[in-house]
């Protein structure tokens, strides 16, 4: 009998053999964020009953748990180790739950606790505390700290080779400074160790960056179906939401998206997604609705942006304004609490602040981790600062199918941007070929930048069936 990882591993071959190796990313790329870990069996345990022990169970396997049992969790554990202040173990359950609470309400203020609640841990057990090393770099990821998180995660497997849990994590650091070769070498050893629902979830990342979208897909469905607990399921039906609408299927992805939020209400990036494939379908009061609900909760600078974006699109330019104005703040208190919110703010600044300011934030960004969402949003600034022909250069990366560090994005929005650019440059083949290319991999992927490449391919018009002056054609 076959082997789960070797039934997989056969399972994606045959995928690639009839589909080819496609291209393709999320936008801003698929980053399964929190303590992403792994479940210690092949095969997925009965879910706790609700409580500590499920968000314990949870946290401790990298799973997804529900913020209701993560605040018992916390309390549970702060009560605990106030008693008993040289628990190791405690400490460092305690600071992966409050990164993960922090992840799920957009609460940039969880992370210095989580940071303390680690370090305490390290101090109560300086020596092989590959759990406490876990903790924070699964910490510097929610705060999109790249470089940090890569030297823990390596220094958690310095201290224990066979942890299978500090894989997931040194792939979300890999990937997020854009070394998508390094994080597929990673990925494979991660299979070699262990397989289950968070090995499928964070294959389906790698894969989707790398263009393997029918095996990311596949992946996320038997990591659903095979999930130990309603959050876990919920949590990845809401990243196969997200597949299905980075390929334009608006009408699956709102399935995804509302199946999640079924399994579990309090799933907030779920809600944001309905918002999403609700306004692509033309629904809008309901998606207003979704994205205010999402935001209620998780008040994530990216959802300010969409939903003030969609505000702009309807013309509603003073509700635009207090969306904008919230996703400022929110980066305010992003970085209070150490979170990195440079790439959304400087997004925000290229379409609807200071083109210059942007620039140079997401220079500083691109030194420092240079992924292929920060080529773009850079490529995206210096056009809007009238920089084209190095703008050019920056989309290029974005969007080049034969990278050096390994990815194979496809995006709409990044081959739109690419579109605009080379538009700008008098290039009118390369941008007809980039803004048909994002219309056709998501009609629907902005509210306000999809009629505008529309608008813009009428006016570029249909290619010249006459040749250069000077080429001969033979009969």
């Amino acid at each position: 009998m076959k082997t789960q990882d070797s039934w997989f591993r056969g399972r994606t071959r045959r995928a690639r053999t009839v589909t080819g190796v496609l291209a393709g990313s999320l936008a801003g790329s698929l980053v399964l964020g929190g303590v992403l870990m792994l479940l210690p069996d092949d095969r997925p345990p009965a879910a706790p009953a609700p409580g500590p022990a499920a968000a314990r169970a949870a946290v401790t396997n990298g799973v997804p748990a529900s913020p209701a049992d993560l605040s018992v969790l916390i309390g549970d554990r702060e009560a605990h180790v106030r008693r008993h202040p040289r628990d190791a173990g405690s400490w460092a359950v305690l600071g992966a739950a409050y990164v993960e609470q922090g992840r799920l309400t957009a609460d940039a203020g969880y992370y210095p606790k989580a940071e303390r609640a680690l370090r305490a841990s390290l101090k109560a057990r300086p020596r092989g505390n590959a759990q406490a090393l876990d903790g924070l770099a699964a910490l510097a990821n929610a705060r999109r700290d790249f470089p940090a998180a890569r030297q823990w995660a390596e220094a958690a497997l310095r201290a224990d080779r066979k942890r299978w849990t500090t894989y997931p994590l040194l792939i979300e650091a890999y990937t997020g400074l854009g070394d998508h070769k390094a994080a597929r070498r990673t990925l494979d050893r991660l299979q070699k160790l262990k397989s289950g629902p968070p090995v499928m979830a964070r294959a389906a990342a790698v894969y989707w960056d790398q263009g393997w979208r029918e095996d990311a897909a596949a992946q996320l469905s038997d990591a659903a179906a095979s999930a130990g607990s309603p959050a876990e399921r919920a949590a990845w039906l809401e990243r196969a939401g997200q597949l299905a609408w980075e390929r334009g299927e608006r009408a699956a992805a709102l399935r995804h998206f509302r199946e999640a939020l079924r399994t579990d209400p309090d799933l907030r990036a779920a809600q944001a997604g309905e918002g999403r494939a609700l306004a692509a379908l033309g629904r809008i009061s309901e998606a207003l609705s979704a994205y205010r609900a999402a935001l209620a909760k998780q008040p994530s600078p990216a959802y300010a942006l969409e939903l003030g974006e969609l505000y702009e699109s309807l013309g509603l330019e003073q509700a635009a304004r207090v969306q904008y104005e919230l996703l400022r703040q929110r980066v305010r208190l992003a970085a209070a609490g150490g979170a990195d919110e440079e790439l959304v703010l400087g997004r925000f600044e290229a379409d609807h602040g200071d083109a210059g300011s942007a620039v140079r934030r997401l220079r500083a960004e691109w030194r420092r981790q240079p992924s292929i969402a920060v080529a773009d949003a850079l490529g995206w600034a210096l056009y809007r600062a009238g920089d084209h022909e190095e703008a050019l250069r920056f989309a290029v990366r974005a969007t080049d199918r034969e990278k050096e560090n390994g990815g194979g994005v496809r995006s709409a929005l990044y081959a739109y941007h690419r579109g605009m650019i080379e538009r700008a440059l008098g290039k009118a083949g390369p941008a007809r070929r980039h803004l048909q290319e994002a219309l056709r991999l998501n009609p629907w992927f902005s509210p306000l930048h999809a009629p505008l490449a529309r608008a813009v391919l009428k006016r570029l018009g249909e290619p010249s069936a006459r040749l250069p002056h000077g080429v001969w054609a033979p009969d």
